[in-house]
């Protein structure tokens, strides 16, 4: 699985590309699966989730090619209902193929997604929704998802949760369906934006783009299209994060600044904040205040996370990193998933002053002086919050499993040899 060997005590300094975003990445590649037209999608982050989606799409019978540069070209070809059982168990966002298989009529059966271990992801929400229009959905003796569609029919569908998997899930699903499909309670996240344009370049017009209630009419067939994906906020939101943690003066480049503007108040009560220095590029400067602030009647402040435009939940891990470099106490309450602040063990080890409350609510109080260890990243975010505390402590870390931190991040290893962390893979 590979491991980093991560020198701390080295501040971070110099320019950081931002990769695509990866949910959209995933999204938009199983979108292609509504044409058999050629479909080109740009700016698509190279990480293993990636690569799992594409040698799914191949073996469901399309025709990928890597054009190099991120850019990744996609061919129709017969459309067959079987898939590898190993790769679907290995990304979250496998359940996609529900949506889009749907769209062409093709019946299919796959094992329940993987991805992280982060707390209950229940179905419920794809299978009601997709139900709704036509699908007929079910679980066998062995636990794996059956859908199975003869006709889809636009209608109206309220999610009981914004699920960012479940609005994707009806949008492929009802861009080739029958009449206009209506999507309340819609997740509206940048990387479900990124889906909408996308179906709509490709001739299926989504309307309400950016909020929770979607519009879109289905057609009997799409188009394909040129497409490029959007900047990863939440890997801008990782680096702020590093850069908070470990000190220094980082640039973000490519990055979307008006997506960061959900990260800002979070960051500011940690006394952590950058400018904009172009369209797109932000500088998160040496200077920082570093004291947590603290509530207008001087109580003990939190950060939670909530979804968009609230706080992502997928920064919350390195944010609680960067919480025990500062001055104060912070209250971090994680919302959404029962088991994503189950690694704060590992920072406690090292020394950060760290009460937890119960699986969803943490007390930091900083600055706290982290010493090295033995880690092991238990998933994407809670692996780049390992390397956010390797790269503050004192002396060598070791982190073991880094499969699961380079699922989400693209080229990361150069990415911080790049800024002068002092980190190589063993």
């Amino acid at each position: 699985m590979g491991s980093y060997l991560i020198e701390g005590r080295r501040p971070l300094e110099g320019q950081v590309r931002i990769s695509g975003n990866k949910n959209a990445a995933l999204a938009c590649i199983f979108a292609t699966l509504l044409t058999d037209d050629t479909i080109i999608l740009r700016n698509i982050p190279l990480i293993e989730d990636v690569q799992v989606c594409v040698r799914l799409l191949q073996g469901l019978g399309r025709n990928v090619a890597d054009l190099g540069g991120g850019v990744l070209r996609f061919d129709g070809g017969d459309l067959r209902g079987e898939v590898s059982g190993e790769l679907v168990g290995l990304a979250r966002g496998t359940i996609l193929l529900a949506g889009g298989c749907a769209a062409r009529h093709v019946d299919l059966v796959l094992p329940p997604p993987g991805g992280d271990v982060i707390g209950q992801r229940r179905l419920d929400s794809h299978f009601q929704a997709l139900e709704n229009l036509g699908v007929i959905c079910s679980i066998d003796s062995k636990g794996w998802l059956d859908f199975r569609v003869s006709a889809l029919k636009g209608c109206s569908v309220f999610l009981d949760e914004a699920s960012v998997t479940a609005t994707e899930n009806v949008l492929l699903a009802g861009a080739l369906a029958d009449g206009e499909t209506v999507v309340y309670n819609a997740a509206c996240e940048p990387h479900v934006q990124d889906l909408c344009r996308m179906l709509s370049l490709m001739g299926c017009p989504v309307s309400g783009i950016g909020s929770n209630l979607l519009r879109l009419q289905g057609q009997k067939s799409l188009h394909g299209c040129d497409f490029t994906v959007g900047s990863d906020y939440m890997e801008a939101g990782s680096f702020i994060g590093l850069a908070a943690a470990a000190g220094g003066e980082v640039e973000l480049l490519d990055v979307e600044p008006e997506h960061l503007r959900v990260l800002s108040d979070g960051f500011s009560k940690l006394g952590v904040s950058w400018v904009r220095t172009g369209d797109r590029s932000v500088l998160v400067p040496k200077s920082q205040h570093r004291e947590i602030r603290r509530s207008m009647d001087n109580r003990t402040i939190k950060i939670d996370d909530a979804p968009w435009p609230g706080f992502p939940t997928d920064v919350l891990s390195i944010i609680t990193v960067a919480a025990t470099q500062m001055k104060g106490s912070v209250l971090i309450h994680e919302k959404m998933f029962e088991s994503r602040l189950y690694f704060v063990d590992y920072l406690i080890r090292m020394g950060a002053d760290i009460i937890q409350c119960d699986p969803h609510r943490v007390i930091v109080t900083g600055p706290s002086e982290l010493v090295a260890s033995s880690l092991i990243s238990p998933d994407v975010r809670a692996g780049m919050a390992m390397v956010a505390a390797a790269l503050c402590a004192r002396g060598e870390s070791v982190i073991n499993n880094v499969y699961q931190i380079e699922r989400g991040y693209e080229n990361l290893l150069e990415k911080l040899s790049g800024l002068g962390a002092g980190i190589r893979r063993i």
